[in-house]
C-alpha cells in the first residue's frame, strides 16, 4: 500500500468555485481499481490550502488514476485557481516528491 498527500495552495476566494469539481473527482476516484481511500480536506486555519490524502494498493493503480478523465477534468477546473501543488507519494521504503 502507498499513501499520497497532495497539498494545493489556491488563490484567495477560489474555494467555492472548486467545491463541485473536487466533489466529482473524489466520487469517481473512490470507484477506481486499487483506491483504498481518497479524502479531501480544507484547512481550517488557511482557506487557501486543500489537502488530498489518498491510499492506493499499488503504484500502478495510482499511475492509472493519473490518466482518468475525472482527474483530467479536475486538473483543468483547478488550474486557473492554483498557486502551488506539492505531491508526496509515500512508499514503505521511500518518498517521491513532486
Amino acid at each position: 500500500m502507498i499513501y499520497v498527500v497532495a497539498t494545493l495552495t489556491i488563490k484567495p476566494g477560489s474555494l467555492e468555485a472548486l467545491r463541485a469539481p473536487a466533489a466529482a473527482c473524489v466520487a469517481e476516484t473512490r470507484k477506481e481499481k486499487g483506491c483504498i481511500s481518497y479524502e479531501l480536506f480544507a484547512s481550517l486555519d488557511d482557506p487557501e490550502k486543500l489537502v488530498f490524502v489518498e491510499r492506493w494498493e499499488t503504484r500502478e493503480d495510482l499511475t492509472a488514476h493519473s490518466k482518468q478523465p475525472h482527474l483530467v477534468a479536475w486538473r483543468d477546473a483547478s488550474a486557473p485557481h492554483l498557486v502551488e501543488r506539492r505531491i508526496e507519494i509515500v512508499h514503505p521504503e521511500r518518498i517521491e516528491q513532486f
